[in-house]
């Protein structure tokens, strides 16, 4: 089952900052994490963000691209 994905604006604006390498690894990710998003399920790739006082994400699930030092949730 793919898992659709919605863009928020905000998110729109922060890929169209990449550069193009940078774009397609990231789209590439996105693509990749859209398969299997929940980490309990057997090889997920998405790592559920908690509910923090700082931040309003909980509930989604966010992944780190490390060569890249990006974090998308």
């Amino acid at each position: 089952m793919i898992w659709s994905v919605e863009y928020l604006k905000a998110a729109a604006n922060d890929l169209e900052k990449l550069d193009r390498s940078q774009q397609v690894q990231v789209l590439k990710a996105i693509k990749k994490v859209a398969q299997n998003p929940l980490p309990s399920y057997e090889g997920g790739y998405g790592k559920q963000l908690s509910n923090q006082s700082t931040s309003r994400l909980a509930g989604y699930c966010k992944m780190k691209l490390r060569k890249l030092d990006i974090r998308v949730v």
